[in-house]
């Protein structure tokens, strides 16, 4: 990374800094409560008053280095450990400095008061959103959760969850303890809890051009995959499908058919390989999400680095390049894992989505594997809802909506064979 580069990281990353400190002076102005990471300063600013919140916010983040640095301890990058105190300092300051400029807006009413939190947690998800695309430090209170999760090797969001959870109970128990009320933690924590995460969200799309001009490595890296090398294959068909709907006999028999390569269980073997994660774990967690993990990384894995995503999805980018690399080399039918999104942006490709009526697919659920009418109506169900939660998180797409393939087709109408036959007939011509 050059001079300049990395001159223009630092300037955006401390720009956002300000915007977060500014952010924090807004939602604690609204006095419903602040943030789970600043509920501790924030309670103990309001027992030991001669102290300000900025103060304390210095103190709190210094002790977040302190334990870092024990849970990491030859491990610790004192670089980085420098540069966090410096932030502290910063932040705290600049908390102090907000304060001040709005110490003449207290809102009143309860309306005034959710007005203030939600524009203060617009500002600290807009800055959170600076520093994160900056991508040159960690934040003390974020490098601490990763030091955490790793020691108790534990991932980032779960762990990131528990540290939240603590961090207001905490809070809390000092308020009740000292001031016999909640003044920390209230209404206010959770709110912000649950909008910082998705706003951030929103930022990385409306914003998504300056994410490319500050990093220009990665966008030419989603131009070098999104577009077709020079052995560009005859064609490559994806396969989505309902789960009992047939799919994937669907699939075998149109790649026999054409005599091109068939993709579908043997990817679970080439995950493995070149994740380094076992077979069992990458077939447990490569289409599966429930709704719990769905909201979980919605509220924390945009606030962090890329390192520090969940792996599932690492395992995700894992899958992209490996399919990327098996369409680039020859035609070939793949089966499910987004295939259609992963490749949308590639000529040369039929995307199908494959649908059955409900009875003639507990029926088939039932045949294969054995399964009792009701067990096989709950798995149908379950796995259709993971596979819907999976293509929303990745693609913030509706998984089996007409718009995000070429041709959807009900197999309980025309039979296997025959929906095969009719695919195979349009593929070639």
């Amino acid at each position: 990374m050059g001079r300049k580069e990395l001159v223009k990281r630092y300037f955006i990353f401390f720009f956002g800094l300000i915007l977060n400190s500014f952010g924090v002076a807004f939602v604690t102005n609204a006095n419903l409560g602040t943030s789970p990471i600043a509920s501790i300063p924030y309670s103990l600013s309001m027992i030991i008053t001669s102290l300000s919140l900025g103060t304390w916010v210095i103190i709190f983040n210094v002790g977040l280095i302190i334990v870092q640095t024990a849970f990491q301890r030859k491990e610790a990058d004192k670089f980085q450990l420098f540069l966090e105190v410096i932030i502290a300092f910063f932040f705290g300051y600049g908390i102090d400095l907000s304060m001040l400029c709005l110490r003449a807006f207290h809102p009143i009413s309860y309306l005034a008061k959710l007005i203030f939190l939600v524009i203060g947690c617009c500002i600290i998800a807009l800055g959170a959103y600076l520093e994160v695309i900056a991508d040159v430090v960690m934040l003390p209170g974020d490098a601490f959760v990763r030091a955490v999760a790793k020691a108790v090797h534990k991932e980032y969001g779960q762990t990131r969850m528990i540290s939240d959870i603590s961090m207001s109970v905490i809070a809390g128990a000092i308020c009740l303890i000292f001031l016999h009320k909640l003044s920390g933690v209230r209404e206010g924590t959770i709110l912000s809890a649950l909008l910082v995460g998705n706003l951030v969200k929103i930022y990385s799309k409306l914003l998504r051009n300056l994410a490319e001009q500050l990093l220009p490595e990665k966008e030419q890296e989603r131009l070098q995959e999104s577009s077709a090398s020079n052995g560009i294959p005859e064609y490559v068909i994806t396969i989505s499908r309902e789960y009992g709907s047939g799919g994937r006999a669907i699939g075998k028999n149109i790649a026999k058919a054409l005599n091109i390569p068939y993709y579908d269980t043997e990817l679970i073997h080439m995950f493995a390989e070149k994740s380094g994660y076992t077979e069992e774990f990458v077939k447990n967690n490569e289409e599966q999400m429930s709704k719990f993990q769905y909201n979980l990384y919605s509220w924390y894995t945009p606030s962090i680095t890329e390192r520090d995503i969940p792996q599932v999805e690492q395992l995700f980018h894992i899958e992209k390049k490996v399919i990327h690399e098996i369409a680039s080399k020859s035609s070939c039918v793949i089966v499910g894992r987004l295939a259609n999104f992963i490749l949308g942006d590639r000529d040369n490709t039929f995307h199908i989505f494959i649908s059955s009526d409900q009875d003639s697919k507990i029926r088939r659920i039932m045949e294969r594997d054995g399964l009792s009418l009701e067990d096989a109506q709950k798995k149908s169900l379950k796995v259709d809802k993971e596979r819907a939660t999976h293509c929303r998180y990745f693609t913030h797409r509706e998984w089996g909506k007409v718009d995000n393939y070429d041709i959807t087709i009900k197999s309980s109408r025309y039979g296997i064979e025959r929906t095969s036959s009719i695919l195979t007939d349009m593929i070639r011509s």
